[in-house]
């Protein structure tokens, strides 16, 4: 594919891009430090509503990777933009942590199990029973049913965990409600994002581990996509889907000298 205008404005996915379970990815810093001097815009993205971009910049800090914290967008911010543009000033029934309550009550939402205007449905390592059945309840006497991301598993170092999509499956089950998902490959993650750092998505790049969502984003935001090989789609898998990245590389180190 022919190269567009060009990258003014990156964003990238950071599990199987920037790092993977735990550990940064070869090259990973060396792109991060060319963003940071060059002076485009960008953006780290995640699909994991669990943690704060404060959080966030911690623990990349420590695996020695500098990502501003106005530099981290997550679904949890992409809900709560998404949230206060339709409803602002609004009640939720919350299941979720602290990367999810922090952004809604940032908003100025009112977190409340009683008559809520929405049930948001977040990651968290401790999916109750009690929380999903009053979700459950909550949706069948009429509260809208939101979603940060319709991931169905997300990654451990002791294997796959169900995720955020899994439980909203549960709850649709019950309920017969489908939730609006606000994370990739909703490309709304995406558009709010740009926004947020003032791009424009003719001139700006996503780069992502995954077919399913974070190249699918990119291509339904306008932008254009980087495949990098170093997370969950293998080079064997591409063919499987009707839509293809403008690039694969092997790894982010192959970017680098792109910025």
């Amino acid at each position: 594919m022919a190269d567009r205008r060009p990258i003014e404005s990156w964003l990238t996915d950071m599990d199987g891009v920037l790092i993977h379970e735990g550990v940064p990815i070869p090259g990973a810093d060396a792109f991060l430090k060319k963003l940071r001097e060059s002076g485009k815009p960008f953006l780290v993205l995640t699909n994991n509503s669990i943690y704060t971009p404060r959080d966030l910049h911690a623990r990349l800090d420590r695996m020695g990777l500098d990502v501003p914290v106005e530099n981290i967008w997550t679904s949890a911010l992409a809900t709560a933009k998404f949230l206060d543009d339709q409803r602002p000033g609004g009640t939720a029934y919350v299941i979720g942590e602290a990367g999810l309550t922090t952004a809604l009550h940032d908003i100025g939402y009112v977190l409340t199990d009683h008559d809520p205007d929405y049930v948001v449905l977040g990651e968290t390592r401790t999916y109750s029973f009690e929380s999903m059945t009053k979700a459950v309840r909550l949706i069948n006497g009429g509260a809208r049913f939101i979603c940060t991301n319709p991931d169905e598993t997300g990654p451990s170092t002791e294997g796959p965990l169900p995720a955020t999509g899994a439980v909203a499956a549960l709850i649709t089950k019950a309920t017969g409600k489908q939730p609006y998902f606000a994370g990739k490959p909703n490309p709304l993650m995406m558009r709010t994002g740009l926004n947020a750092i003032g791009a424009h998505s003719e001139t700006s790049a996503m780069i992502g581990d995954r077919m399913d969502t974070d190249v699918l984003a990119g291509i339904e935001a306008g932008m254009k996509t980087y495949l990098v090989l170093t997370g969950l789609t293998g080079p064997g898998q591409i063919e499987n889907f009707p839509y293809r990245p403008s690039r694969v590389v092997d790894s982010i180190a192959d970017l680098v000298e792109r910025i």
